[in-house]
Order: structure tokens, then C-alpha cells, then sequence
């Protein structure tokens, strides 16, 4: 073998060690660590406002230094959050604000807003050139926001792109949505100011195909749904309030996509992540908050154990990392503060703060470790 030959050989050696050891690199380098909720930063609180007031605002607790602020996402953007904001929902870094405004006026869209900071990265108008279409929740499934909205339509927004990707029109009088099996269920509320609505269905949304698929026939007015670990929906029916026409919570099976249960509970507001569940109940008249079971569908004992008073439960939430639950209680529906409680899994308040005027939603933004 000759010299020449040789020298070629250790060559091609070398650049191959080199090539492999920058390929082991590469892939060190691009492994992504996992992040680890460690604790609770702070709490941030949707708060609707008062109706024609253009006063709806986001809240803030900070849980180190124990200090709140009422409108913190003026604070942070300069601006008023908008009219009659309806929902506030976690999804990645991002927290998805829905301002539904008022008929008649163009002042519908949705608010993506970072969630370390509060800062709002893009609004994604929901109006024509003449109204708002009043939009009222949003759901996430596989990278995709979904948005219901009262003129019929449930829009798809790209998380990443932060645009409007796709729209299925349904009914009007659209409200909450929530997603199991791979399909959207969106409510067909009874809202009076829509006629055309189906009143009393719940409808369901392929999600690969982004098509309806069919309605479930459940209680009149459906408002209000969320999905149990089982798979099982739970929806809140209110119904009209007349005679022979209570209201309801029934059951619908995800698999069968077929009602299953009802129970005649008079619920305001319901709860549910994993296998905890949390409802408000007689709301109007004498209000409690009780844990549910999303196995038997009975109403359970009560939340707070501390004597702690809610005058007006607005909202619940369940924080998925430690089940405590934020309570959210207007104090009247014309107060412009409310107050939020932060309730332990021993029903004793940890913390509360003042918010601004009908607090509902919470999200909450955490510290993370990496590994």
C-alpha cells in the first residue's frame, strides 16, 4: 500500500470521526428540555365589566408580594382591554382573551396575550363593517383555537400563525365548546336576540375534517359544557325559567355522541378538570359551591369550609397543577370591584384579592424548572 494511499485514507478517517462527532452534537444540542411547573407565580382574572361601560379588564395577584392590580392589562398595554369580555383560557405561552362586545357595535375580538407579561401580541378582529359577531369562548385541540360566535359561525385560529384558518357555520346563538374524542361540542344557546338558533342542541365538530357531524338533542337553552377524564360532557341547560321548564345538567357520551343523563340542578356555573369537578349552584336565590361527581352526577359537599361568604359566584376555576380552585365572586351585578378566593383542597381560603367589576375566569401563570 503506498504512502499516498495511506495519507487518503487517514483522511476520509478523520473527516468521518469529525462528521460523526458534530452529528452526536447536533442532536445533543436540539434535544428539548422538559419544563416543570415548580410553583404559582400569580393569578390573573378575567373580569367582564359592566355592560356598556367598556370597562372589561384583567386582574392580577401577584402571589410573592401579595399586591394586586385591578386593570393590569391597562397597566402593562396602555389601552382598556374592551367591552364585555366572556372568556380568558391558558393554551401554551399564550392566554386567549374573548371581548364579545355589545349588538350593534364593532367591538368583537379576540386578544392573544403573552402570559409572563401580560403584553398582548395580537387582536384578531370578529367584526363586519357595520357590527360585532359577538364571539364567546374559545377551546384548543392539536395546535388550533376554536372560537364560538353568536352569529353561527365557530372559527379556527392557528396558534402558531396567530390567524383564521378555517370557519363551520352552525346556528346562532353559539356559546362554550370543549373538545373530547377529536370533536368540538359547541352549545346552541336560546339567546332572545337571536331567532334562528337550535335552542336546544348541542352540536358536534369533526375536528380532522373540520365538519358538523351531528346535533344532540338536549335541554332547552344549553350554555355551558365542559369534558370529564372519562370522556363524559357535562352540559348546563338554564333553560327559560318558566313553568314545567327547569333547568338541567345532562350528560353526553363522547364515544355514542348521545345524551345519556340528566339531572335537575340549577347550576350558574360548572368546573370540571380531569376527575374534579366543582358546580355553583342557586345562584339567584340562596348560592352554594359543591364538589360533583362526574361518575354518578350527584352534587357533593361544600367547597369552602371556612365560613368564607360568596355572594355572587361569577366564576370558577381549577388550577390543573395543584387542584386549588379560584373563586370569583362579583359581589352585585352592578359593583364596579369584585373579589377572587383562592380556595386550598382543605376548603380554607389561602389568599384573596380585589379585582375589577364581575370577575370570572382564571389563569394562572407559574414558575418552571428544566430538566
Amino acid at each position: 500500500m503506498s504512502k499516498l494511499y495511506k495519507k487518503h485514507i487517514l483522511i476520509i478517517l478523520a473527516v468521518t470521526a469529525i462528521s460523526i462527532s458534530a452529528c452526536k452534537k447536533d442532536r445533543t444540542e436540539i434535544v428539548e428540555k422538559k419544563q416543570i411547573i415548580t410553583d404559582i407565580k400569580g393569578v390573573y382574572i378575567l373580569c367582564e365589566g359592566l355592560m356598556g361601560s367598556g370597562n372589561s379588564a384583567i386582574s392580577y395577584y401577584d402571589i410573592a408580594t401579595k399586591a394586586a392590580v385591578a386593570d393590569y392589562y391597562k397597566q402593562v398595554n396602555g389601552t382598556l382591554l374592551g367591552e364585555t369580555a366572556n372568556d380568558l383560557e391558558q393554551y401554551g405561552s399564550k392566554m386567549y382573551c374573548v371581548v364579545a362586545g355589545i349588538q350593534g357595535t364593532k367591538q368583537s375580538f379576540l386578544d392573544i396575550i403573552d402570559i409572563k407579561t401580560c403584553k398582548s401580541l395580537k387582536r384578531i378582529s370578529f367584526n363586519s363593517t357595520t357590527d360585532g359577531y359577538i364571539p364567546r369562548f374559545v377551546a384548543f385541540y392539536k395546535n388550533k383555537a376554536y372560537v364560538s360566535r353568536y352569529d353561527g359561525k365557530v372559527s379556527r385560529i392557528d396558534t402558531a400563525t396567530m390567524a383564521i384558518d378555517g370557519e363551520v357555520l352552525l346556528s346562532e346563538g353559539l356559546e362554550q365548546l370543549a373538545v373530547a374524542n377529536g370533536k368540538l361540542y359547541v352549545c346552541n344557546s336560546s339567546h332572545p336576540f337571536y331567532q334562528n338558533g337550535a335552542k336546544n342542541k348541542v352540536s358536534v365538530i369533526d375536528l380532522e375534517t373540520f365538519t358538523k357531524t351531528k346535533d344532540i338533542t338536549v335541554n332547552n337553552n344549553p350554555v355551558r359544557i365542559q369534558t370529564a377524564d372519562n370522556g363524559d360532557l357535562f352540559v348546563v341547560c338554564w333553560n327559560d325559567y318558566i313553568i314545567n321548564n327547569n333547568p338541567s345538567v345532562d350528560r353526553i357520551n363522547s364515544v355514542s355522541d348521545t345524551k345519556t343523563g340528566s339531572y335537575g340542578y340549577d347550576l350558574g356555573i360548572i368546573a370540571i378538570n380531569g376527575s374534579t369537578a366543582y358546580v355553583a349552584k342557586d345562584i339567584y336565590s340562596n348560592p352554594e359551591i359543591k364538589s360533583f361527581n362526574t361518575v354518578t352526577g350527584a352534587i357533593g359537599t361544600n367547597l369552602i369550609t371556612s365560613g368564607q361568604n360568596i355572594n355572587i359566584p361569577y366564576g370558577l376555576t381549577i388550577n390543573p397543577f395543584n387542584k386549588e380552585v379560584i373563586v370569583a365572586d362579583a359581589n352585585s351585578y352592578g359593583s364596579t370591584t369584585g373579589s377572587a378566593y383562592c380556595v386550598g383542597t382543605d376548603g380554607k381560603v389561602k389568599f384573596s384579592f380585589e379585582t375589577g367589576a364581575l370577575p370570572q375566569h382564571a389563569v394562572f401563570n407559574y414558575n418552571y424548572k428544566y430538566e
